[in-house]
């Protein structure tokens, strides 16, 4: 079982911090705030109260053990930044950190974590990008213009044929992963494969081709 440590329990910190639960790992929240690390204490694996701006508060609390620590830390730039400090010195390998502003970004790159968020911007654009194309459930970029997404077949597809639906050109840009029908699920289903209104299609391709048969899935 994975073991991740959040610091901030504001509402980004809480929120992250309930769905690692509902994961099944085992999760450390830590605040500044008693009242904050009150409200989630029965919640989480541990919660603790410290100054995270403390490099001995943090030092107890063993957090090089966890495999990532999330600095969730919201308007305080100074006390997400001598955290982020104080993490590295520690030797925590994986230190996650929210940013929120470009100025906070790249001094955060500057200081080498593991990966910088956006929470807010990452996700208007992934709002944009369902609102724009609203047969997608969901996504996932796999980078190099790759993606993953979850289409719900309309009314529009019922009795065509997965590879008529999947027409691109040049030809095979689209890749069928499976169908899910009412709790049963077909892996790579092939061409002549007979879709039906409310299947869900989890489909595989370049982002430009994707878009081009974006039309066809409404």
């Amino acid at each position: 079982m994975g073991q991740f440590a959040v610091i901030g329990l504001g509402l980004f910190g809480a929120a992250t911090s309930l769905e690692l639960m509902r994961l099944g790992y085992s999760v450390l929240g830590i605040d500044q705030d008693s009242k904050v690390v009150d409200l989630q204490a029965d919640k989480l694996t541990r919660a603790a109260i410290a100054d995270v701006t403390d490099r001995n508060a943090l030092a107890e609390l063993g957090l090089e053990q966890y495999d990532v620590v999330l600095v969730a830390i919201g308007a305080d730039l100074q006390a997400s930044l001598v955290c982020t400090v104080h993490l590295k010195s520690l030797g925590v390998h994986e230190v996650w950190v929210k940013a929120t502003s470009r100025a906070h970004h790249l001094i955060l790159t500057k200081l080498g974590v593991s990966r910088v968020i956006h929470p807010e911007e990452e996700m208007g654009i992934r709002i944009a990008q369902v609102l724009s194309y609203p047969m997608v459930n969901d996504y996932i970029a796999l980078g190099n213009g790759d993606f993953v997404v979850e289409v719900e077949a309309s009314e529009h597809l019922n009795g065509r044929t997965l590879g008529d639906a999947l027409t691109t050109d040049p030809p095979d840009q689209i890749h069928a992963l499976l169908v899910k029908r009412k709790g049963e699920t077909t892996l790579e289903p092939p061409e002549q494969f007979t879709l039906r209104t409310k299947d869900t299609l989890i489909l595989f391709g370049p982002l430009q081709q994707l878009k081009l048969a974006a039309p066809k899935l409404r």
